[in-house]
């Protein structure tokens, strides 16, 4: 099997998505009122090569495309922790953090300028209840765990964006985040949890342990649908395959972000369901 950290034509298929869906993403409807909140989402990142995978790609683009275009995108990654509580760069046209190494450097290239997002910072420091100004890094742009999915859902860069940092690694603390941060949707503001179902390295050097990715990705999917939040919350204990699954915690817990932006988690949509180099790339929208 190929690596997943090679490509003969760095992002050339993102660059392909371009070129097919650049002359028509003006056609999108943009949210209104009368269309309800926005839904909460958890989308399985990838890394710099997810822009070489077209199957990947048209996924991201065309659920994208099944949603209204959101007034604002609220983000957390999971490449992203502080406390207390910071948010990227504001100003139009912020550059990207690129927080990967080893990869050809055309992705160090990539640009994703999306439009000034000063009243979105704000309205978010609003909504968690904090001063007028909220913690800022003005020149941290969105990092990998933000853009690559961004970068297909709305390949135009029209929508202002803001990412917020993971206040800690704690599943509860990042549900009681999701929650302060549910109101918006109510606004017509994207909230995305953005991490990876599974997140194991194991894999691509013994295929045989996606046995234990697939097990604790069946086993999440359940607890998702049956709303246990609490065995989500409890995972290290409760899930098969846990350790293998996510030997750090980083890349699991923005889900738990997404639930509690969700008001029924367990009406849950599978939106990407496959595995990737062994891991699980399920992806999910939330009402």
């Amino acid at each position: 099997m190929p690596s997943p950290f090679e490509a003969s034509a760095p992002a050339g298929a993102y660059y392909g998505l371009l070129a097919r869906v650049l002359p028509v993403t003006h056609e999108q409807k943009a949210w209104e009122p009368s269309d309800g909140p926005m839904p909460s989402l958890f989308v399985s990142h990838g890394a710099p090569p997810t822009l070489d995978d077209p199957q990947w790609l048209d996924d991201l683009y065309r659920w994208g495309r099944s949603m209204p275009k959101p007034r604002a995108i609220v983000i957390v990654s999971a490449h992203w922790e502080n406390a207390p509580l910071v948010i990227s760069g504001t100003d139009a046209g912020t550059p990207l953090f690129y927080d990967f190494g080893g990869f050809h450097p055309r992705y160090y290239t990539l640009k994703y300028e999306t439009p000034d997002a000063k009243a979105l910072g704000r309205r978010l420091a609003g909504s968690l209840g904090l001063s007028t100004t909220l913690h800022q890094y003005t020149d941290r742009g969105l990092d990998h765990g933000a853009f690559i999915p961004l970068m297909a859902m709305y390949p135009a860069a029209d929508v202002p964006v803001v990412q917020l940092s993971m206040p800690s690694l704690d599943p509860t603390a990042l549900l009681l985040l999701g929650q302060r941060l549910r109101p918006l949707r109510e606004e017509g503001i994207l909230i995305v949890g953005s991490g990876f179902m599974t997140h194991s390295f194991a894999t691509l050097r013994n295929p045989d342990l996606a046995r234990h990715t697939a097990a604790f990705d069946e086993w999440a999917t359940d607890a998702i649908a049956r709303g246990d939040v609490d065995a989500l919350i409890d995972y290290r204990r409760k899930a098969p395959g846990a350790n293998v699954s996510h030997p750090t915690a980083e890349h699991f817990v923005p889900l738990m972000l997404s639930l509690g932006a969700a008001y029924t988690p367990q009406t849950s949509t599978s939106r990407i369901e496959r595995m990737f180099y062994g891991n699980s790339i399920r992806s999910l929208q939330l009402t």
